[in-house]
């Protein structure tokens, strides 16, 4: 029977469904004994692909103990005895206890101090971990969730884990300065545990905003900091964390010249701003030719557009989904620096910003909303309400359906709570992250207002725009 629901199951035509209660333990071992006897073992795929790093070519790695070390880390963990834990899975090769590895990621060999293979409640120290164990392992201090440990001899950077942006923000304090130092420390754990999570300091309002992907999962690092780190810390309202981007083609000059007693200043760079699909992220074209502005002031200019990209221009959020191309300035053989061609490249991005146009862009979420048949007028209601955009209606067995919508973020704040009300208690719902749209027009002025700006660079005519 076990043969036949394995080769069912790797085959995709059996689906092995088993019930059970962690919360009571029942069930838990044959879940476990199931995952042996019916999924995919490493050895049923034979080998894992990667790239070389220099290369870019691919490369695979068999799973067995007799080809070089291959790891993938793929969770970071701070624990109060042992300190940093690095949790890997190795794909091939022996690792030892004392050697050194390589992450080809960030260019930097890793000792390995300690190997732990860890249990439910308790820490084995071993000595050599092989082919196919997932361990922890204690010494490596700038590996990251998603990157690769290998041997020098065998160069391999396995595929990376993709994590999403965060989409919500809010404002993090401690209850009184004695704790401001431990929270920032117990924060920075937390972030290198979970990638999602992104710490940054607001130099405007001096204050240390905390963003990841939703409220419940900023509620939870709140209380892990008072249950596990003993700090006191209270978090603001949430807040949606709104993008900008360019409408139109734009160029734009951007001259910084200042002259004093000694060595001036001198900066000239022209640039061409153009939408990018979404998603697109940052470009940078060089164009420079002739040696209108010497090479090693490249970088410089490029620097300046993406600082400059982190304020915006519209309400002060980042802008994404653009290319920018340098494709003429000058320079002066003595008063030319790199600060110099910086600031003049934040000068003009700022200025074709204008030119261009700008938009506001929201994160908008998938939402599936599980609900009885008869509320769901009610509930189909208020999600117009809330500017969804309904994707579909499924009927379920029993009396429930399902609805599948996507709806701004900033609209699904306690949402928790209205669904409860419309359903006595009995809907449920889910978000994820899907993508940005542009904020409608009346909208957008009042976050931008809100935010202490001016709505003169809002692309109110749209026409060319994405």
């Amino acid at each position: 029977i076990r043969q036949g629901l394995r080769k069912g199951t790797l085959a995709f035509r059996i689906v092995p469904v088993l019930c059970g209660s962690s919360l009571r333990n029942k069930g838990v071992q044959p879940l476990l004994d199931a995952v042996c006897d019916f999924l995919p073992s490493p050895l049923d795929i034979g080998f894992v692909q990667g790239t070389d790093p220099i290369t870019g070519e691919p490369v695979e790695c068999r799973l067995t103990e007799d080809e070089p070390f291959c790891a993938l880390a793929f969770k970071i963990q701070t624990d109060p005895y042992v300190g940093r834990l690095v949790y890997i899975r190795i794909y091939s090769g022996r690792l030892r206890k004392g050697e050194s590895v390589y992450n080809p990621a960030k260019d930097i060999n890793e000792r390995i101090m300690r190997l732990l293979r860890m249990h439910a409640n308790h820490r084995e120290d071993v000595d050599e971990a092989r082919a196919g164990d997932i361990v922890a392992v204690v010494g490596p201090k700038a590996t990251m969730t998603g990157e690769t440990l290998c041997h020098k001899a065998r160069l391999i950077l396995l595929e990376q884990i993709e994590f999403p942006q965060p989409v919500i923000f809010q404002v993090i304090e401690a209850k009184d300065r004695a704790h401001e130092e431990k929270m920032v420390e117990a924060l920075q754990k937390l972030s290198a545990e979970d990638p999602t999570l992104k710490l940054r300091y607001d130099s405007e309002t001096g204050q240390l905003v905390l963003a990841g992907m939703g409220e419940l999962q900023l509620e939870i690092v709140e209380d892990r900091l008072l249950r596990e780190f003993n700090v006191q810390a209270r978090l603001g309202k949430p807040q949606v964390a709104y993008r900008e981007t360019v409408a139109r083609e734009a160029t734009a000059e951007g001259r910084y010249i200042r002259q004093t007693g000694g060595r001036g200043q001198y900066g000239h760079v022209w640039l061409r701003m153009e939408p990018l699909p979404q998603g697109a992220g940052f470009e940078f074209v060089n164009q420079i030719a002739g040696g209108v502005i010497p090479s090693e002031f490249i970088p410089a200019v490029e620097g300046g557009v993406r600082e400059a990209m982190e304020t915006g221009v519209l309400a002060g959020y980042p802008v994404v989904d653009v290319r920018v191309t340098l494709f003429d300035g000058s320079y002066h053989e003595v008063d030319s620096s790199e600060l110099a061609f910086k600031l003049a490249a934040q000068i003009a991005f700022k200025e074709a910003c204008q030119r261009a146009g700008m938009l506001l862009l929201e994160p908008i979420m998938a939402l599936e909303v599980l609900i009885p048949r008869e509320h769901m007028g009610e509930v189909l209601g208020d999600l117009t309400a809330r500017r969804a955009k309904i994707k579909g209606v499924q009927e379920l067995t029993g009396n429930a359906v399902a609805i599948e919508a996507e709806v701004p973020l900033a609209e699904v704040f306690g949402y928790a709570t209205s669904l409860r009300s419309l359903t006595q208690g009995r809907g449920s719902y889910t978000t994820r992250p899907s993508h940005y749209e542009p904020v409608p027009a009346h909208i957008a002025e009042r976050i931008v207002l809100s935010r202490g700006y001016s709505m003169s660079h809002y692309a109110t005519n749209l026409v060319g725009a994405r």
